[in-house]
C-alpha cells in the first residue's frame, strides 16, 4: 500500500488519494507510528516484513520464503531438501541468452488452471529427488533433493518487463535443475491449457521461476513469545506459513484469491467471528501489492479504497457492536512503490486505535459513533515524523499494551 509521492497525483502518493474515510477517522483518533519491517542488510521482501508484523526479529529466525510455504501446504521438507517458491510465469524467450519476463504471475492464471500445469510437471518430472506442488494463482512449490552449487536467485515480480536472460541462464547452469527448468518450458508451452489462454488473449504460463529457497526455520510460537493465542486469514501461501510457524490458526476463507477479486466480506466475517476464541487474529489483503508490480495506478487508488471500505470499515463496526474493548492497527508490510514496480525497504506508517482512547456518543445505541470529528489522516507523509520501533516485537508489544 505505500508508496512514493507521484508527479500523476499533484505530488501525493496514492494512500493520500484514494478514498480512505476509515482509516483517516482512526488515525485522528488513535496514534501513528512507523516499523522497520526490513532490517539492514535484508531484502525487502514479503519473507523478512512479514516475519516483523507477527513478532519476529527476522535475524534471528529467517532461512528462506520458500520453507515457510512449504508449512502452509502442508508439505514437511526432509532435512536434505530445499523448497523453492515456484511461479508461474510468461517469458519471451529467442533463446536461452534473450530472455525478458513478460509476466511475473503468468497472467495472474486462475488456480484450478494453475493446478492441471503444476501437476502435469510433477507427473512429468518428479521423482524422488524433484517434487512439484500445487499452490494458489501461479505460486506453486518445487522441492528439490540435490545440491544447487550456490545457485543465487531473483524474485520474478523486481524484473517484470525486463530481460532476465543471466538469471535464467543460471538454472540451466546447475546440474539436474537446470534440466528440470528446460524441460518444464517445453511441457508448459505445449500444455492445452495454455493454448485456451492464448486464444482467450491471456499470457501463457509457459516456464517456471525459482526463488526463494531454503530449508525450515526454528521459530517460538506466538503463545511462546507473547503470552496470547491468534489467528491469521490470508490468501497467501507465504503468510499462512509463517502463521503455522507462529502456532496461529489458519482460517481458509472460500474466495480469497490474493487480488482484487478477493472475498473481503469472507475474511472480515472470519475475523470477527475469530476473536471469540483468541487473543488477535491478523487479516492480510494482498491486492494493493499485485497492482503495484503492474505498476497500475488506477487499480492501485481501487485496491486501497476497497482495502479501507470493504475491510477496515467492516471490522472497526463489528469490533464496536461487540461491546468489548478492543485494539486496531492497520500498516503494511513494506513499500511497493509504482515507479520502480518492486519493494522498497522504507520503515512503514501504521496507526493504532484503542476504543478506550476515545468517548463514544450516548445518542448511539450501538456505540459506534463518537463525541468529536477526528482530525488527520493516515499517510506516509503524516507519518513522517512518527516514533521509529526498531523491530517487530515491539510492535507486537506496542499493540497488546505493553507499551
Amino acid at each position: 500500500m505505500g508508496d512514493l509521492p507521484l508527479e500523476s497525483l499533484d505530488g501525493r502518493t496514492p494512500l493520500e488519494v484514494a478514498d480512505t474515510p476509515v482509516m483517516d477517522f482512526l488515525a485522528g483518533r488513535g496514534r501513528l507510528f512507523r516499523l522497520q519491517t526490513v532490517p539492514p542488510g535484508f531484502a525487502p521482501g514479503s519473507d523478512v516484513a512479514n516475519l516483523s508484523l507477527m513478532g519476529y526479529r527476522p535475524a534471528e529466525c529467517y532461512s528462506g520464503r520458500a520453507p515457510l510455504e512449504a508449512a502452509s501446504m502442508g508439505v514437511e521438507l526432509p532435512p536434505d531438501a530445499i523448497a523453492f517458491r515456484c511461479n508461474l510465469v510468461t517469458l519471451e524467450r529467442l533463446d536461452d541468452r534473450q530472455v525478458r519476463m513478460v509476466d511475473y504471475s503468468g497472467g495472474h492464471i486462475d488456480t484450478p488452471t494453475a493446478a492441471e500445469l503444476i501437476g502435469l510437471l510433477d507427473r512429468e518430472l518428479g521423482n524422488e529427488h524433484c517434487r512439484f506442488y500445487p499452490g494458489v494463482s501461479y505460486r506453486h512449490l518445487l522441492v528439490w533433493r540435490h545440491d544447487c552449487a550456490d545457485l543465487v536467485t531473483v524474485p520474478p515480480h523486481d524484473h517484470s518487463d525486463r530481460e532476465v536472460g543471466e538469471y535464467w541462464r543460471r538454472y540451466l547452469a546447475v546440474p539436474g535443475l537446470g534440466e528440470v527448468v528446460s524441460r518444464a518450458a517445453e511441457l508448459l508451452a505445449a500444455a492445452p491449457a495454455n493454448r485456451r489462454r492464448q486464444e482467450a488473449g491471456e499470457n501463457p504460463a509457459n516456464a517456471i521461476w525459482l526463488w526463494g529457497e531454503g530449508r525450515p526455520p526454528t521459530m517460538a510460537t506466538l503463545h511462546e513469545q507473547f503470552g496470547v493465542s491468534g489467528a491469521l486469514i490470508s490468501a497467501v501461501d507465504l503468510l499462512k506459513g509463517i502463521g503455522v510457524y507462529a502456532g496461529m490458526e489458519i482460517i481458509n476463507v472460500p474466495g480469497v484469491t490474493g487480488y482484487l477479486d478477493t472475498n473481503y466480506a469472507g475474511k472480515v466475517s472470519a475475523a470477527l467471528e475469530a476473536l471469540k476464541r483468541h487473543d488477535l487474529v491478523f487479516v492480510h489483503v494482498e491486492a494493493p501489492d499485485e497492482v503495484s508490480h503492474q505498476g497500475n495506478l488506477e487499480d492501485k487508488l481501487r485496491a486501497i479504497t476497497d482495502f479501507d471500505h470493504r475491510v477496515v470499515g467492516p471490522m472497526l463496526e463489528g469490533l464496536q457492536k461487540s461491546g468489548e474493548d478492543f485494539r486496531l492497527t492497520v500498516t503494511m508490510d513494506h513499500f511497493t512503490p509504482l515507479a520502480t514496480r518492486t519493494h522498497a525497504d522504507l520503515p512503514v506508517p501504521f496507526l493504532l486505535f484503542d476504543s478506550r482512547w476515545n468517548v463514544r456518543n450516548p445518542a448511539c445505541a450501538d456505540g459506534s459513533c463518537w463525541m468529536e470529528p477526528a482530525r488527520g489522516n493516515y499517510s506516509e507523509r503524516r507519518a513522517a515524523a512518527a516514533p521509529l520501533l526498531a523491530d517487530g516485537r515491539d510492535f507486537i508489544r506496542l499493540l497488546l499494551g505493553d507499551e
